[in-house]
């Protein structure tokens, strides 16, 4: 692809090692696969999916920088919300998927200032590599906090606590529907004659046409408009339905309520990959080597929680949860006009600007148990939009 920094060779065998494995998958499977088990192959096939293999994704040296990477303000604030929730519930973070550990040193550590440290912070990731890059920023940042932390290899089959993921939900395998008329299609991966990958259409059915069709009924669909549906997201948040105690999971990600996700000027969707700093929109390109996402529908995911028995505790842009946590009180606490300050003052404000991150980014809390609101979303709560 133009304009895109090309790989150093060992980088391009591994990619190619990985489309020969798609490729014979697609071969076994009548020429075809769904695109969410494209995506799942690209992003968690082991040893060569893009979270499963050895490349850097996260901070300067990877492909793009999310939050807890920008300034540790982050965390700061967000240790407001978490040490209330584990006020209200039990003193237990559970973080799935860490990234590079970053945000869990920062909230450790936040929260051992304003004495609220949980006896436990359990980390969930499917990647080993992730996880040692974890291991070694807590080491770090962190070695007297260390000992309070477990990675688990699935989730607990019954939990009370904080539930933390950043930038989970949006590389969770998604399926793309295209509303033709008279029928819905499915657009599935096959491999042209020149050995590429390609889009194939199939009509959709089972579960995945169910969605569409009520998707195309709510947002009156024309012919044409095409789109992810993640099942799988609404299922991982189902699923806490059966685990979860008393708590709540709080949920950090790009996206939008349904209405707005499946807007006739979004008729091309949301897909979007990430490769060394620049986004495209071709997820056939170096496969195992870039991010590949969709941004959160956010109402199939209160829906599929509420119908699991959870209940949603607020709902509202990054910007406002941040504003609502203190963030400006955390950065008023540095030295004035130093680099330091002007560095987190840049940053917070690529976190707050709705033009930048504060709006596209979303918070969602959804749990049982808890009867105080949320501190989070005391101002400016948009549950009233899902």
């Amino acid at each position: 692809m133009m304009n895109l920094p090309v790989p150093d060779p060992d980088a391009l065998a591994h990619s190619e090692s990985l489309k020969q494995l798609i490729s014979d998958e697609i071969s076994r499977n009548s020429g075809q696969i769904s695109f969410s088990r494209f995506m799942e192959l690209v992003l968690y096939a082991p040893g060569l999916g893009y979270y499963t293999a050895g490349a850097r994704k996260f901070g300067a040296a990877g492909d793009f920088v999310t939050s807890p990477e920008m300034t540790p303000l982050f965390g700061q604030a967000v240790a407001h919300q978490v040490a209330q929730i584990m006020q209200l519930s039990a003193p237990v973070i559970l973080e799935v998927g860490a990234g590079s550990g970053r945000l869990a040193a920062d909230l450790l550590l936040a929260l051992e200032q304003i004495n609220a440290l949980p006896t436990q912070y359990l980390i969930l990731d499917l990647s080993a590599d992730l996880r040692q890059r974890q291991q070694e920023t807590l080491a770090q940042a962190a070695p007297h906090l260390l000992s309070r932390v477990t990675w688990l290899d699935a989730l607990p089959d019954q939990f009370s606590g904080v539930v933390l993921a950043n930038e989970l939900l949006d590389a969770m395998p998604a399926d793309i529907v295209a509303w033709r008329d008279p029928a819905i299609a499915e657009r599935c991966v096959g491999i042209s004659p020149e050995g590429c990958f390609t889009w194939i259409e199939r009509p959709a059915t089972g579960a995945l046409l169910a969605a569409a069709e009520k998707i195309g009924e709510q947002c009156h669909l024309p012919p044409g408009f095409e789109s992810e549906i993640s099942l799988a997201a609404g299922a991982w948040a189902a699923e806490w339905g059966h685990r979860l105690q008393c708590g709540a999971l709080l949920l950090i990600d790009y996206g939008f309520p349904r209405r707005e996700f499946y807007h006739q000027q979004r008729g091309r969707g949301t897909l979007m990959c990430h490769y060394r700093h620049h986004a495209h929109p071709d997820p056939f390109y170096l496969p195992g080597l870039q991010d590949v996402t969709v941004h959160v529908d956010f109402t199939a995911i209160i829906a599929a929680a509420h119908g699991a028995g959870l209940e949603l505790l607020g709902y509202t842009s990054q910007g406002q949860f941040l504003l609502n946590c203190g963030i400006l009180e955390c950065l008023a606490a540095l030295p004035q006009a130093t680099p330091t300050y002007i560095r987190a003052s840049g940053a917070v404000n690529k976190l707050l600007m709705p033009h930048e991150m504060g709006e596209l980014f979303k918070v969602i809390a959804i749990g049982r148990n808890i009867e105080d609101s949320l501190c989070g979303f005391k101002s400016g709560d948009q549950s009233h939009r899902l």
